[in-house]
């Protein structure tokens, strides 16, 4: 059906665009960029900032233009005097409530009220609050909350609410007392928050920003007593480029290992590999469950907040989860055992830094269930931004770096564990190494596109000797809970499903580079990320995990078989039904 089209003008420029199209991108399509700041295109169209107001021939106010539709004939005035003169009132009304220490903000120079001062022209603040003290939350994990510097936008609320289905914050109170919080003013670890993120790469300000354990690991790159090694995640290589101003989707690997190995670390490894150990055990027990009745759908384990979720939501779900370590707490073993053995090292002596793109895995470095021995596989869990800052405070020039090469004991990873980091990725990865197995080789597609992309629920059916396998891969949790609803309704089948907390996956985690909402409205950062790790991939020697040479001569000379009693000890975990909010 041909798709009805609208005629309107926009500062006297004629523009055609889709019947429901609202008016803030209409202009954006005649090349006008009409400034937003609560605006987040499919998460949060509320019309709450009044930033964006323009002028319509006929109304009788100025309109909110990220929530107005266009209509036949209207005439739209993004820039008169009056709409200048509001939005310039509305922004300086929104600062006088905003504690400006900006010189030591988190966000400072990439701030959207930042941005939006400078754009519209603010050189003094009329209507300043003086001496605003901070607000601090900090008692979750992964965040610290400063409601001192929160413009009311209601982004995190929204993404909470929408993308994430879980919904812990909220506004409280009314008027001028007006706030973020938790029902009843909760502490944040009180309640049911999965340590996502996402709220912090939604929020404009430096209201929300991760805990920063960079602190912790300059001391023991200072400390001669500590072996320090560190593993960055597959998505990294893909994002850390942002931090310095390079194309989102650009692969940094090169540069990134020879900044990790310029900033001090002794080792520097790569979590591919232990992407790779993951996908050995995970396949594994997708078979055994597979041929011996075991409990399906089989359910992956690699993103904590999915993990967390899990548990609190669905506790009558985790016997589906998979006993696999997530890649971050397999990494963290085997160095911590079999890389310590091999080099004749104590693990108490070494100390191992993962960088994530996920603010979950500062939650899951904690959890006391993966202690083994004394130890914790991983000492800190630093986001990809936290890295990003330690490069530029050791004033590396990023972008002129050479390039290098992983430490090889642990560094040779495979096109199956680079394509972890996009949503479908894990599925891909032990799809690859399933089907050679269960048909001996006879069938040995490398692609499987069917799981690919940025759909938010994904389908797809393989039939192998004597089995129709049907899997799902979904990504978001609001997602996750449909598909989850679904198979406990029956109205879905499976047996394997891939979920990860972020939508679209580890490349959209909430400890990635933060993006402008300009950026993030209208270009599709998931699946340039993404093409970048795909296109690795079809480079790579090694494309399927049980090739990976390392992997082979680990479990030759150390783990055993896949599944093997030592495998099992080491790599995998229990998950536990836990509480939706604490009592105590």
């Amino acid at each position: 059906m041909e798709q009805k089209m609208v005629n309107l003008k926009i500062d006297n420029i004629p523009v055609s665009v889709p019947a429901g199209t609202t008016v803030l991108e209409a202009a954006r399509n005649a090349g006008i960029k009409i400034p937003s700041l609560c605006f987040l295109k499919e998460i949060n169209e509320i019309g709450a900032c009044r930033i964006c107001v323009v002028e319509v021939k006929g109304a009788k106010s100025l309109v909110a233009s990220c929530v107005y539709p266009v209509s036949e004939g209207m005439e739209v005035f993004t820039n008169t005097e009056k709409v200048r003169h509001s939005r310039q009132l509305t922004l300086e009304l929104i600062l006088s409530n905003h504690r400006m220490d900006c010189l030591t903000c988190s966000r400072s120079g990439r701030c959207e009220l930042q941005d939006l001062a400078r754009d519209l022209g603010i050189d003094a603040v009329r209507y300043a609050a003086d001496n605003l003290p901070p607000q601090i939350e900090d008692s979750a994990p992964h965040l610290i909350r400063d409601n001192s510097k929160c413009v009311l936008c209601r982004r995190c609320t929204a993404v909470c609410r929408k993308s994430q289905e879980v919904g812990v914050i909220g506004c409280n109170d009314r008027g001028f007392a007006t706030h973020v919080g938790c029902a009843f003013d909760r502490d944040l670890n009180e309640v049911d928050c999965v340590s996502c993120g996402q709220c912090i790469v939604a929020c404009p300000t430096g209201a929300l920003q991760e805990k920063d354990d960079t602190a912790k690991v300059w001391a023991a790159l200072n400390d001669p007593t500590k072996h320090v090694v560190v593993g960055p995640a597959p998505s990294i290589r893909v994002t850390l480029g942002e931090c310095f101003g390079m194309p989102i989707g650009t692969n940094v690997e090169g540069k990134m290992v020879t900044a990790l190995r310029r900033l001090g670390f002794d080792k520097v490894f790569d979590v591919d590999n232990a992407a790779d150990f993951t996908i050995m055990e995970e396949g594994t027990e997708f078979l055994h469950r597979l041929q011996n009745g075991g409990t399906l759908p089989l359910i992956t384990s690699c993103s904590p907040g999915w993990i967390r979720f899990c548990e609190q939501h669905y506790p009558d779900m985790v016997p589906n989860l998979s006993s696999c370590k997530s890649p971050q707490q397999m990494f963290g073993t085997l160095v911590k055992t079999y890389y310590a053995e091999k080099m004749g090292i104590n693990p108490r002596d070494i100390f191992v830094v993962s960088i994530m793109p996920c603010t979950a895995k500062k939650y899951e470095v904690r959890r006391e269930e993966m202690r083994q021995h004394g130890w914790l596989p991983v000492d800190v869990s630093l986001t990809t931004r936290e890295l990003g800052r330690m490069i530029t405070r050791a004033g590396l020039l990023f972008q002129n770096l050479p390039d290098g090469e992983f430490d090889e004991m642990l560094g040779v990873s495979t096109g199956a564990a680079t394509i972890f980091g996009a949503s479908g990725g894990v599925m891909e990865a032990a799809l690859r190494t399933v089907v050679e197995i269960v048909t001996k080789g006879e069938m040995k597609p490398l692609e499987f596109t069917e799981v690919r992309g940025m759909t938010g629920i994904k389908e797809a059916s393989y039939d192998l000797p004597g089995k129709t396998v049907r899997v799902c891969v979904t990504s978001g949790l609001a997602n996750a809970k449909k598909v989850l609803d679904g198979v406990k309704s029956g109205e879905m089948q499976y047996d394997f499903i891939e979920i990860m907390a972020c939508p679209g996956g580890c490349i959209n985690g909430g400890g990635q580079p933060i993006q402008h909402a300009d950026v993030r409205n209208w270009t599709d950062i998931r699946s340039l990320r993404a093409k970048a790790l795909y296109t690795q991939d079809e480079g790579m020697t090694y494309r399927r995990s049980h090739e990976n040479p390392i992997v082979q001569q680990v479990y030759k000379e150390y783990l055993g078989e896949p599944g093997g009693h030592r495998a099992h000890e080491l790599l995998h975990t229990t998950y536990v039904p836990q509480k939706r909010y604490r009592t105590e």
